[in-house]
């Protein structure tokens, strides 16, 4: 798989992740089905696409030398 591949498919794990959760949480919370939604958008939005591109980076280092 080409590295920028690999990267935009971590980049959609981590919002998939971050969205499975918020969702789960808001549930917890007693959201009702569209605030659970709303709360799951608001972790995206906040989801540190940076640290998700760095810790990418560290586990390919020559790729992202590539990229950068």
């Amino acid at each position: 798989m080409p590295d920028e591949r690999q990267l935009a498919e971590d980049v959609r794990a981590a919002c998939v992740k971050a969205a499975l959760e918020a969702y789960e949480e808001g549930g917890v919370l007693g959201l009702c089905a569209e605030g659970r939604w709303e709360y799951a958008i608001s972790a995206l939005r906040q989801l540190d696409v940076a640290a998700v591109a760095a810790a990418w980076a560290s586990r390919n280092p020559e790729s992202a030398r590539n990229t950068g």
